[in-house]
């Protein structure tokens, strides 16, 4: 058995070629097609988070209204950028959005990736300190975010407050107990997955990471996970972790399909998206059912995760995107098991 959701970019165009032409189609048809995917036994409805970009920015007003008009399905991010956020600030942000939901969230954190502006953080009021770097303060977000959400009292209370306070150091509220367990890092490499194991978080590995074997994506990516649930049982955890990977992967069952994504044949990528960090970048799957199937069966890393994200093209609207994910639960999860 394997979970499956849909990871979104938000991206939106005043093109009129584009189904989502404004930044408030976006979010309206996230919102849309989380119902849709719920409605059709989707597992998860995952977004991406980019700064000064015409994507989704700001995740946790869309990961409350998405928990408000949903019940079941898993809600989450993949991933948001901690070199930008108060930890504090948004820890109060994630308890709020997952008491709405229910206990729902599943939030994916990151270092994050190179953006639209150089620095983009600096614009937001942090510089790392004296001799770190822009990762170096990501993760030391990430660890205050993860102790503050412990629901551990920190806070000196006020002697005299203007309401009455429990006994004891005072902790952020809301505090959602649980959802600590529910935070995921976003790995681009093995050192940062065994970081990640040690720290407690689930992992989250994307459709890219650095190359550090040259071997194809999906092998790098598979001994990434082995190498986390390695460190994770080391550090002597109690719970099980979760593993998701995200691939592009369209089930090609009608014309649209067939137009939109037939054609040649995909492969990994080899580049730089830092200077001296070389990646590889994962293929993308585009079939008939029964070839897509055995094209899958291939890939080592989905295999080794529990759950899957698939990419879609939200730029081509909410039913478009809907048939995407429904053609997947129906024609290939049963096929490959996970259903």
């Amino acid at each position: 058995m394997k979970k499956i959701g849909f990871l979104s970019f938000g991206h939106w165009s005043p093109s009129p070629r584009s189904g989502t032409r404004s930044a408030g189609d976006a979010l309206l048809q996230s919102i849309d097609l989380a119902v849709a995917a719920e409605e059709l036994g989707a597992d998860g409805a995952y977004f991406r988070v980019h700064h000064f970009a015409r994507q989704l920015g700001s995740p946790f007003p869309l990961l409350a209204a998405v928990g408000a008009k949903t019940s079941t399905i898993e809600i989450g991010t993949a991933v948001i950028d901690m070199r930008y956020e108060n930890p504090l600030y948004m820890a109060e942000d994630a308890g709020a959005a997952d008491l709405i939901a229910g206990g729902r969230l599943q939030l994916g954190i990151s270092r994050g990736s190179p953006e639209q502006v150089v620095d983009g953080w600096r614009y937001f009021g942090y510089r790392p300190a004296e001799g770190q770097t822009d990762a170096d303060m990501a993760r030391g977000h990430a660890e205050v975010f993860m102790n503050v959400l412990k629901g551990e009292g920190f806070a000196e209370p006020n002697p005299r407050p203007m309401f009455p306070n429990p006994p004891g150091l005072l902790r952020l509220e809301p505090h959602s107990e649980g959802l600590r367990e529910r935070i995921w890092w976003g790995a681009a490499s093995n050192a940062t997955a065994v970081w990640a194991a040690e720290m407690g978080m689930n992992l989250q590995s994307s459709t890219l990471k650095f190359d550090e074997s040259g071997k194809p994506f999906h092998v790098q990516q598979a001994e990434q996970i082995r190498v986390y649930r390695e460190a994770w049982k080391a550090a002597g955890h109690e719970r099980t972790p979760r593993v998701s990977v995200s691939r592009s992967i369209f089930a090609l069952v009608d014309e649209r399909d067939h137009a939109y994504f037939g054609g040649d044949e995909d492969s990994d990528k080899f580049g730089y998206i830092e200077p001296e960090k070389r990646a590889v970048f994962g293929r993308s799957y585009a079939a008939e059912p029964d070839a897509l199937v055995e094209q899958l069966k291939g890939d080592e890393a989905i295999a080794e995760a529990d759950t899957l994200l698939l990419t879609v093209p939200n730029q081509l609207g909410v039913e478009y995107n809907a048939h995407v994910i429904e053609a997947i639960l129906k024609h290939v999860a049963p096929a490959m098991g996970w259903r």
